[in-house]
């Protein structure tokens, strides 16, 4: 079986958790017997292609989109901004760029044929942009290669105008993959609806729909419609190959309870940084960390400062790579208060690291996790409780330890690509 697969990122150059995934994807079908192309924006050539064929989307020349695809992509409209507006980065702007774009008019974005597109692959100011033109490059790709791959895989809302135009030129099953959805992102209110447009088109259009958890899967079904005879659930995992445990020297005597991921509203440091302040008011042994960047990191250092914990609670900015070890290394608890967790690869990350972990009911991590400690986001004495028994009683902390280390290492990605090589057989077999 061969699929040709659309993602927008692929290590070692990514800018978070969905070129992560999207590596231990191909590496786990490779596993299963199943082969893949896949497609990125723009390549540097140094991806580990041990596993996959990397395509670079940036050396294809358009040459043949049909009728159907160009009316298609023509309907589309797109505003310059200079912000992000995807999962999985840190979007520092986030909310300045969102009013910025209502006060701006709108461009019509013509694209040629018979050229070549330098993609940045990144997510700035002509990502919407790069979008439509990386559709009609994925088309071009599809015919070129249309006796490679027996089915389309597409990755997330960035590349499911590809996924489409590649379903259309060439009668291949797509199948669209749900890792975050626009619900998770925000509240309704800063939703951008071009990228909730192309959401429900990519999800239409796909033969199947696969969702990492089924906390997302209930959002696709009841706020986009899809049938859930289409949606299926495949739980992310981790690839923890060529990694050791960090040893680190501490600085402090005191514990250490680290909150790492994006500092928006999906998160929830706000209700990290109220637990904090219940803690301390039991005891004073403890640090608090707030591992990495984004549009609430203000607000945060002001709701720190106003309750009078500054003394007691650190900002790290965004970590990466070896950093994110190294904060693991240093931690005794971590902690992931998110309102809404399409699946959340952190939790796992630091139980491997042997930290125990809190995680919010209001993620996908929670499905799967056993020996996790689990809150809703809101419950904020809840979750000072949890952070204050695992700081105060040693055999609680090293029973979740060693049984979520064990737990984790079972989560590989072999096991979730073979579910995904089911559902690949289940639509050919049709």
């Amino acid at each position: 079986m061969k699929v040709l697969m659309f993602g927008w990122e692929f290590p070692p150059h990514i800018a978070g958790g969905l070129g992560t995934a999207c590596e231990g994807i191909v590496k786990g079908l490779a596993h299963n017997g199943v082969e893949t192309l896949f497609v990125m924006p723009s390549a540097s050539g140094d991806e580990d292609q041990s596993a996959t064929t990397i395509l670079n989307a940036s050396d294809v020349a358009v040459a043949n989109v049909s009728e159907t695809v160009d009316e298609f992509i023509n309907k589309v409209k797109f505003f310059y901004v200079d912000s992000n507006l995807v999962p999985y980065v840190d979007p520092e702007e986030y909310f300045d760029a969102i009013e910025k774009m209502r006060r701006e008019s709108s461009t019509q974005t013509t694209v040629g044929f018979g050229q070549k597109f330098k993609f940045s692959g990144k997510y700035g100011a002509n990502l919407m942009e790069e979008v439509a033109r990386y559709a009609q490059v994925g088309g071009t790709i599809a015919m070129q290669h249309k006796d490679e791959f027996d089915l389309i895989h597409a990755h997330d809302w960035l590349t499911y105008l590809a996924g489409i135009a590649a379903k259309e030129l060439t009668g291949k099953p797509l199948v669209v993959h749900v890792h975050a959805t626009s619900y998770d992102r925000g509240d309704e209110k800063h939703m951008d609806s071009r990228v909730l447009e192309i959401e429900k088109r990519g999800m239409m259009a796909a033969d199947r729909v696969v969702t990492v958890s089924y906390l997302t899967r209930n959002i696709v079904i009841n706020k986009y419609g899809i049938d859930p005879a289409k949606v299926v659930t495949v739980h992310n995992a981790v690839d923890f190959s060529g990694r050791e445990n960090i040893s680190v020297e501490r600085g402090v005597r005191d514990k250490v309870v680290t909150f790492l991921g994006r500092i928006t509203f999906q998160k929830g440091p706000e209700y990290f940084i109220e637990a904090a302040a219940k803690v301390l008011k039991r005891t004073k042994n403890v640090r608090f960390v707030m591992a990495g960047s984004g549009d609430m990191m203000n607000r945060a250092i002001r709701q720190v400062a106003r309750l009078g914990i500054s003394d007691r609670f650190h900002f790290t900015g965004f970590l990466r790579g070896q950093e994110v070890q190294e904060m693991f290394a240093l931690s005794d608890v971590y902690i992931m208060p998110s309102v809404s967790e399409p699946f959340g690869i952190s939790p796992l990350e630091a139980m491997r690291s042997n930290v125990p972990s809190i995680i919010s009911y209001q993620s996908g991590a929670a499905e799967v996790l056993k020996y996790a400690l689990k809150v809703d986001f809101w419950d904020v004495d809840a979750m000072a409780d949890d952070i204050y028994a695992l700081l105060s009683y040693p055999a609680l902390a090293d029973f979740a330890t060693k049984q979520g280390f064990d737990e984790v290492n079972e989560l590989k990605w072999n096991g979730a690509t073979a579910k995904l090589k089911e559902v690949y057989e289940s639509i050919l077999n049709q």
